[in-house]
């Protein structure tokens, strides 16, 4: 594999995302393991006092449902395991609260499915959501929504999810700590000769072709569930780590620039990918005329777009939609995603932030284009 010099990747994360297996969740099916808990919970701590934001994406409810239920086989009966996932799902959030609350955290439980991330609307009301919590200090611990999804649930799945997640609020690492101490070249129970993999690059071909099939009772998951999240992941610029989650300290030894684990380092830049995709749009779904002042602020002062500096809207689209911010003689002089519809953004022209309930009776940003969604024209 290529040696990447990359001591800093975690040590200079400060927005990280976590996911927990549900092998070491449950300590093996054997009910929710309140001491491995109240140890990440304990490391994460550490980490936000250090000056990072943290989200744990955590499996376990569907494993601690049937332990409550008494099943000691997993069910393949879609109901019965959704009716597992809702049962383990109050003790599992009920955990998380308790653990992190001695460590002086609050905490918020979000059930999130693959539907909430595909429809645009949804995913930004997921991401305000989230930047609202980190911005409190509060941990957002994630689940798929099990209960509610109609198709088969998979375990390994939340690898997946961790690698949505990371994407949703442009983490700069995601940590995916399970019950192997890393990648392999090979299976290691198998083949004498496997190696250890230290660092790759995400998305990587080879990396597909080391990585081995379900490798635990509990659920359907596996390594390659890992090192595809972890190629995901890395689109939005996001670094992953595969570790083992009982390695005493891992996550604030990671934090610390300490190698553990297999580290994947993403190519792209942070941020370099969305905005490429929003300038790469060939067909808008409409525009804002904005007046000079607003020109100065968006071009020339990297700031955001509020709505008192629109004096036209054009076009019909829809809060989520990449749209281009035109000057008076109609030249596009930006594009970025739109916070509110067009026929919202037609009420909000000329009009402070500070009008924004008022006018549509509710309030999801103050600014018609944040500048974090904007990239300038060419």
């Amino acid at each position: 594999m290529v040696n990447i010099s990359s001591s800093s990747v975690l040590r200079d994360a400060r927005r990280v995302v976590v996911k927990v297996g549900s092998s070491l969740v449950t300590n093996d099916g054997r009910g929710l393991d309140e001491v491995a808990i109240g140890e990440w919970c304990r490391q994460m701590a550490h980490l936000i006092r250090d000056g990072r934001e943290v989200i744990m994406v955590s499996s376990g409810a569907i494993a601690e449902g049937m332990k409550r239920l008494g099943w000691t086989v997993r069910p393949k009966a879609i109901q019965e395991l959704q009716a597992a996932a809702a049962v383990g799902q109050m003790g599992l959030a009920q955990m998380y609260e308790t653990k992190l609350k001695l460590n002086g955290l609050g905490s918020a439980q979000v059930l999130l499915t693959h539907a909430d991330l595909a429809d645009r609307e949804r995913y930004l009301n997921a991401r305000s959501t989230l930047l609202t919590l980190l911005k409190l200090g509060v941990v957002p611990v994630i689940n798929e929504n099990d209960t509610v999804v109609n198709d088969e649930i998979k375990f390994g799945d939340n690898d997946t999810l961790g690698a949505l997640v990371a994407n949703l609020v442009e983490a700069d690492a995601l940590i995916i700590l399970t019950d192997q101490k890393g990648l392999f070249t090979a299976d290691p129970r198998k083949d004498p000769d496997a190696e250890f993999v230290h660092e790759a690059r995400a998305g990587d071909v080879a990396l597909e072709a080391m990585a081995g099939g379900a490798g635990s009772s509990l659920g359907r998951g596996g390594m390659i569930t890992k090192i595809l999240a972890a190629k995901r992941a890395a689109g939005s610029g996001a670094s992953t780590v595969i570790a083992w989650g009982r390695e005493p300290d891992v996550l604030i030894r990671l934090s610390q620039g300490e190698s553990i684990g297999t580290l994947l380092v993403a190519q792209t830049q942070k941020n370099q990918a969305r905005k490429q995709w929003m300038a790469d749009h060939l067909q808008l779904r409409g525009s804002v005329v904005v007046d000079l002042g607003a020109v100065v602020k968006v071009r020339d002062e990297g700031k955001s777009l509020l709505p008192i500096g629109m004096v036209q809207v054009e076009g019909d689209f829809s809060r989520g939609d990449v749209i281009a911010v035109r000057d008076g003689a109609g030249i596009e002089i930006a594009r970025g995603l739109a916070n509110y519809s067009s026929s919202e953004a037609r009420l909000l022209c000329r009009k402070p932030s500070a009008d924004i309930e008022k006018l549509l009776g509710y309030a999801a940003e103050p600014e018609m284009l944040h500048r974090d969604n904007l990239v300038l024209a060419r």
